[in-house]
């Protein structure tokens, strides 16, 4: 479950990353990272 989790982030990171960077939706990209951020298992897990 805590792969799952991490995989999980990392791409929510990423994809709010290349929303920023490429489409100029900053809000959207901050959400994606924060999200991303919020289900890692290194952040505060919405999970446990």
């Amino acid at each position: 479950m805590t792969t799952v989790l991490w995989i999980i982030a990392v791409i929510l990171v990423i994809a709010g990353i290349y929303t920023i960077l490429a489409r100029r939706a900053i809000l959207w990209g901050i959400v994606l990272i924060v999200v991303g951020l919020l289900v890692g298992p290194g952040g505060v897990s919405i999970f446990t």
